[in-house]
């Protein structure tokens, strides 16, 4: 059983007594102005047909989307980047229930704008035993309409903590993907979505075994 939104109450307890309250709030205005952006509009919803996509994961090795339909029910997650402590409590949240995923006739994905190498250090700082994906340009993110550009003022914010957003993505651009979990039948239909531009907030992985096992 994971208890994802404890460990992210308990993280954001230890956030609010760390971090200055201006920049609390710079990062909570920059979220309610990604809200008025129609992200959660435009992106792909359930019912929606799954765009086809192919990605290499962290060993190089090509994915298509396609083909692990071919043999199960795949559980698409879209994350910001290991550099994201939210991104990390997720990822080690859906490693613990990865059992559960399997024995439930499904293939979990993991999907984000980092470099290869980075998808590397992301999948073996985890010890992550589902294929962690490189999405170079957001390309494959645009199509389910997750993207964003990092807001101006948070860039420098970012920086002063040692996060270097153009280093992890290979590029020059400051571009993410909302974080977001889909799960996506063998028809390619999605059957369930959980899109949100609060990056604080993630689907709990005990609900998303219920939607598999069909609870």
């Amino acid at each position: 059983m994971s208890h994802l939104r404890q460990s992210i109450a308990e993280y954001d307890a230890q956030k609010a007594a760390k971090v200055p309250a201006g920049i609390l709030q710079i990062m909570t205005d920059t979220t309610a102005e990604l809200q008025q952006l129609g992200i959660n509009d435009r992106s792909l919803k359930t019912g929606d047909q799954a765009p086809d996509f192919e990605l290499p994961n962290h060993l190089g090795e090509t994915r298509r989307l396609s083909e692990l339909l071919q043999h199960s029910v795949v559980v698409v997650n879209f994350y910001r980047g290991g550099w994201c402590p939210y991104c990390n409590m997720e990822l080690n949240a859906l490693q613990r229930v990865l059992p559960d995923i399997n024995a439930a006739a499904a293939t979990l994905v993991a999907v984000s704008p980092e470099t290869p190498d980075k998808a590397l250090d992301t999948q073996a700082r985890h010890a992550l035993q589902f294929d962690v994906l490189s999405d170079a340009g957001n390309r494959v993110s645009e199509r389910y309409g997750l993207t964003f550009e990092l807001p101006e003022q948070l860039r420098p914010i970012y920086t002063k903590l040692g996060i270097d957003i153009p280093a992890f993505n290979g590029d020059d651009s400051f571009v993410l993907p909302v974080p977001a979990s889909y799960i996506i039948d063998r028809d390619g239909r999605v059957r369930y979505h959980f899109v949100n531009v609060d990056y604080t907030k993630r689907l709990e992985p005990d609900e998303l075994l219920g939607v598999l096992r069909g609870q």
